[in-house]
């Protein structure tokens, strides 16, 4: 196990919701290296896919513009873009 650490720390167990994202082929690169990062951190093979929930979850905990207006229980949204391209 490497000495170094991940902001993204081992991955708990999660009830799963499925979600369909389109990424850029760099994006997706770079999760791929975050993952095999991850698993050398923590000895335990992971999916680049299984990490996006993690991080996304990670990322709101710390958006500081989120955490203020969280209170208000404002209801989502569906945004609807086209995708590049079509």
């Amino acid at each position: 196990m490497s000495t170094a650490k991940l902001r993204l720390g081992p991955l708990p167990k999660i009830e799963p919701v499925k979600l369909t994202v389109t990424l850029s082929a760099e994006l997706k690169a770079t999760l791929d290296r975050y993952a095999a990062m991850h698993a050398q951190t923590y000895g335990e093979r992971v999916d680049a896919v299984a990490l996006v929930p993690h991080m996304l979850e990670a990322f709101m905990a710390r958006d500081r513009g989120f955490r203020t207006m969280g209170h208000k229980r404002i209801a989502p949204t569906a945004v609807s873009r086209p995708l590049p391209g079509g």
